[in-house]
């Protein structure tokens, strides 16, 4: 109980707080507008948005990234709804059943059930993280360096797995370039150069925010700037905010749409897609009225709704007690937390204990925040689809130039984004995911640290590893991931072969 007081003091000081407040506010409706433009994505928001934090005290910094990722996750179902090309990759699903609204003239009744079901699955989830991260940060004092090592290699591993249907083995290659990437520069025991190949730039290691502004922004430009899409509305918006009727009956899909996205969040870079797909497809089949999913239906609005924004305080439970992020936009935060000397993982708790409520406290202004301008703005929101993206992400690229080079102050960083932007562009064409690629480059240096000081420990037996049941549980996972997802590559590349004979 003194413990949901103490954040509940938190909130209070932070909505005394005038700064914090404009900073929210100020924070989400950003998001908003960069989730409401296809093409910008959570992940890219908080890239450009970075450097904005980086002279702000810790609270507030995480006040406003933390309303921007909020913000931002959200807002793409107003792009899905209106025109049928989701403004980010999690409101993907929510354009099935969006766009049929929006066709029939109920858009904005749409519209404000996404946004009231985001506030929902994000409060949802920002109860589960308060609930479960204490629990697991004691449970996370108990890994060793091989277990450590074991949950790195895991993530990498479940991240290439989940990013793609058709073959994990692809994600796998992405992961473990990423993997690969990370260990260039001086490496962390010995401080010994390692790949520099005598480049005094890359004795500083690969710049994790260069490339992931690089990755996701870049691409993304170059990607959009070849396509040609039609932009117009179809129908007038109508109605924003729904009648309380309309959510009486939908109680049992939003609670298990909330559970999945939830659990989806734990997931080492799973992300805010993947749990909104998985809440629909689970909703179409248990929901009383699933035939009327793809036709229209309220319900297939509000179950992806729910559940990519219930990824997001999922995503933060591995990333405060483990330093694993559980999304790629939560890569993002916490190589923001790192710019601000916050270290989250096991001893996150002890060495900055108010960090979890601040956090907790955060998310809930943020949600807040969220709601209110996104029923406040829809109709504006939907005037910005109007403009056309070759006119508008072409503006995006100076701002990309001033994120990569506020990283490091480096003109190297800057060629460096540019080129992790064509190898991005280059992935996607060939049908690779990008979010293992940032997980590798994240966990790489960790997988690197706890693999070889648990060798200097044991003096290079395996044999400790034997003797640990969590990491024969680790194992045990690892080496089922790898069976199936072989067994998966196997069956589509047999179908594709099929295909090929018969046509």
């Amino acid at each position: 109980m003194e413990y949901f007081q103490y954040i509940g003091g938190m909130f209070s000081s932070m909505l005394r707080d005038p700064y914090i407040v404009a900073l929210i506010f100020g924070g989400s409706v950003m998001g908003l507008l960069v989730g409401v433009i296809p093409g910008l994505t959570a992940t890219m928001a908080l890239a450009l948005l970075i450097n904005i934090s980086y002279g702000m005290p810790l609270e507030r910094a995480v006040a406003f990234l933390l309303a921007v990722y909020v913000g931002a996750t959200s807002g793409g179902l107003c792009a899905a709804i209106m025109i049928n090309i989701p403004g980010t990759p999690a409101a993907a699903a929510t354009a099935i059943d969006g766009f049929q609204l929006a066709k029939q003239g109920k858009g904005g009744l749409a519209i404000g059930t996404g946004f009231i079901a985001s506030f929902i699955g994000t409060l949802f989830s920002i109860f589960i993280m308060l609930t479960l991260t204490p629990v697991l940060y004691k449970l996370a004092m108990k890994f060793g360096h091989w277990e450590t090592f074991l949950l790195a290699l895991f993530g990498i591993m479940i991240c290439g797995s989940l990013s793609t249907d058709k073959d994990p083995i692809k994600g796998w290659i992405v992961g473990f370039l990423g993997f690969a990437l990370s260990m260039v520069g001086m490496e962390e025991i010995y401080a010994f150069p390692r790949f520099t190949f005598g480049s005094l730039q890359l004795k500083g290691g690969i710049p994790l925010i260069a490339t992931l502004i690089g990755v996701f922004g870049i691409s993304e430009v170059l990607g959009v700037l070849q396509e040609s899409i039609p932009y117009k509305i179809e129908g007038k918006i109508g109605r924003i905010i729904p009648p309380l009727s309309v959510f009486k009956p939908l109680l049992p899909a939003t609670i298990r749409s909330g559970i999945i996205g939830v659990i989806i969040g734990i997931v080492p870079g799973a992300g805010e897609d993947v749990g909104a797909w998985l809440s629909y497809d689970l909703g179409k089949r248990r929901s009383k009225e699933g035939h009327k999913f793809g036709t229209g239906s309220l319900e297939g609005v509000l179950c992806p709704e729910v559940a990519n924004n219930a990824v997001i305080g999922g995503a933060m439970i591995p990333l405060l007690t483990l330093a694993i992020p559980g999304s790629p936009p939560a890569a993002m935060f916490l190589a923001a937390m790192n710019l601000h000397g916050v270290r989250p993982g096991p001893m996150l708790n002890i060495e900055n204990p108010e960090f979890l409520p601040m956090v907790g406290a955060a998310l809930i202004c943020a949600s807040c925040a969220m709601l209110f301008w996104g029923l406040l703005l829809a109709k504006p929101m939907v005037s910005v689809l109007k403009i056309k993206r070759e006119i508008l992400l072409p503006l995006v690229v100076p701002l990309t130039v001033i994120g990569a080079y506020g990283g490091g102050v480096r003109i190297f960083d800057v060629y460096l984004m540019l080129f992790a932007g064509v190898v991005g562009y280059l992935l996607r064409q060939m049908d690779y995911p990008l979010a293992p690629l940032v997980l590798g480059l994240i966990l790489g240096p960790l997988a690197d640290v706890s693999f070889r000081q648990a060798l200097m420990q044991s003096r290079g037996s395996f044999i400790p590893l034997m003797q640990r049941p969590i990491g024969w549980i680790l194992m045990l996972a690892i080496a089922w991931l790898v069976w199936s997802g072989v067994k998966r590559a196997v069956e589509y590349y047999g179908k594709q072969r099929e295909a090929i004979k018969v046509g």
